[in-house]
C-alpha cells in the first residue's frame, strides 16, 4: 500500500475529506430527485438523530474522542500496543500520515462510530479487509482507513441525510430501514464496505480505480435498496458477503 503516492495521484482533483482520496462518486444524479415526502413522527425522531450523529466533528481534545480512537486500534491490532495517538502506526491503518484526526476532517466523529461499529459487529470480515487477507490485491491498494471514511461520506451523500427530508427514493426507502433499527446506517456501512472490497477485486482495481470502484459500488447499492419486498437491510443480496 502507498497512501504517499496516492495523495500525489489524486492531487487537484475534486478533493474530498482528509487529503487523499477523491470522491466524485458522491455526486448526486437528477434521475434520482424527487419532491421530498412527508415524515412519520418515528421516521422524524430517528432521522434528527441520524443528523445530530453527523454534524459532530471529530475533536481530539475531547478525551471520549480520544478513548474511541484508540479503542479503534485496539481492536483492529489487539496484539500491538499503541504508543499515542499520534504515532506513526497509525498508517498501518491506512491513515494518511502519524495523526488520524487530520483526516477525520468532513467525515466527522461518524466515520470513526462506523469503522468501531464495523469492527465489534463483523470482527472477520474487518480484519479481512484491514490486512487485505482475501482475494488476488493489487501492489497499490486502497488504504483501509481512509477509505472507511469516504464510504461514510458516500452513503451521507447518497441517503440525502444533509437534507430537511430525504429528496431522493433511495433516502426514503433508507428511513424505512431506520425507523425498525436505528443502527441502519452503521449496518449499512459494513455492507458497503464489503461490497466495495468485493467490487474492487472483481474489477482487478488499483489506486487509480478508486473513485471508478466507488461508483460502482453506490449504483449497486442503490439498486438493491430499491428491490420490492425487501423491509430490512439484512435482506439485502450484499448483506451475505459479511461474515462475523
Amino acid at each position: 500500500m502507498c497512501v504517499d503516492l496516492l495523495s500525489e495521484v489524486v492531487a487537484g482533483s475534486a478533493a474530498w475529506l482528509g487529503r487523499g482520496l477523491s470522491c466524485v462518486c458522491a455526486q448526486g444524479r437528477d434521475s434520482d430527485a424527487r419532491p421530498s415526502f412527508d415524515l412519520t413522527p418515528s421516521q422524524e425522531d430517528c432521522l434528527e438523530r441520524l443528523q445530530n450523529r453527523i454534524d459532530v466533528a471529530y475533536d481530539s481534545s475531547i478525551p471520549h474522542h480520544q478513548e474511541a480512537l484508540k479503542d479503534l486500534w485496539k481492536l483492529a491490532f489487539p496484539e500491538q500496543e499503541l504508543h499515542g495517538v499520534v504515532s506513526n502506526q497509525w498508517k498501518e491503518m491506512g491513515w494518511q500520515g502519524k495523526d488520524p484526526s487530520t483526516d477525520f476532517r468532513g467525515g466527522g466523529f461518524i466515520s470513526l462510530e462506523n469503522l468501531l461499529y464495523f469492527a465489534r459487529k463483523f470482527p472477520n470480515s474487518f480484519q479481512d479487509l484491514l490486512r487485505k487477507q482475501v482475494g488476488d490485491r493489487s501492489v497499490w491498494e486502497y488504504p483501509f482507513a481512509v477509505a472507511g471514511i469516504n464510504i461514510t461520506f458516500m452513503l451521507i451523500q447518497m441517503l440525502d441525510l444533509e437534507a430537511v427530508k430525504p429528496r431522493s427514493v433511495v433516502g426514503e426507502t433508507f428511513l424505512r430501514f431506520l425507523s425498525v433499527n436505528e443502527s441502519a446506517f452503521d449496518l449499512l456501512y459494513c455492507i458497503a464496505f464489503k461490497l466495495m472490497d468485493q467490487q474492487w477485486l472483481s474489477m482487478r482495481a488499483s489506486y487509480m480505480e478508486f473513485n471508478t470502484v466507488m461508483k460502482s459500488t453506490r449504483r449497486q447499492l442503490e439498486r438493491e435498496i430499491m428491490v420490492e419486498d425487501i423491509t430490512r437491510l439484512e435482506d439485502l443480496p450484499s448483506y451475505s458477503l459479511l461474515s462475523q
